[in-house]
């Protein structure tokens, strides 16, 4: 009798772990995405940030400051716009991401009652 909610119950952990290695893979692959797109993106930054002040470096006078204060608003807008476009597509993977193991725990959800509770509520009626 014993075997009877034994084996479901042991091959429900089973699937238990397979999801939850998923879901690790599902969300280190995650982190990697976003890790890459910010990288990338504070790359860029940080270009653009010294080619400013190597430009700035030059100044010598009055005129040479009016000249370089539009770059220097510029470069604070690129890289707040950047900023918010990078968020974005972070927040794009992350959401999928958080589809995908939400999809993962409704299927082991829907496993285990299927293996434990249906033939558990049928057994209660049998009796």
């Amino acid at each position: 009798m014993f075997e009877n909610f034994n084996q479901p119950v042991i091959n429900l952990g089973k699937q238990f772990a397979d999801s939850a290695l998923k879901a690790q893979q599902l969300a280190l692959n995650n982190f990697e995405q976003v890790a890459n797109l910010q990288l990338k993106a504070l790359e860029t930054r940080v270009n653009a940030t010294f080619e400013f002040l190597g430009e700035a470096a030059e100044v010598r006078d009055f005129d040479g400051v009016k000249a370089i204060w539009p770059k220097g608003f510029a470069l604070v807008k690129e890289s707040g716009e950047q900023l918010f476009a990078t968020s974005q597509e972070a927040m794009g993977h992350t959401v999928k991401t958080s589809e995908a193991i939400s999809q993962l725990i409704k299927t082991q959800v829907e496993t285990a009652n299927d293996s434990i509770v249906k033939p558990a509520t049928k057994a209660k009626a049998a009796k």
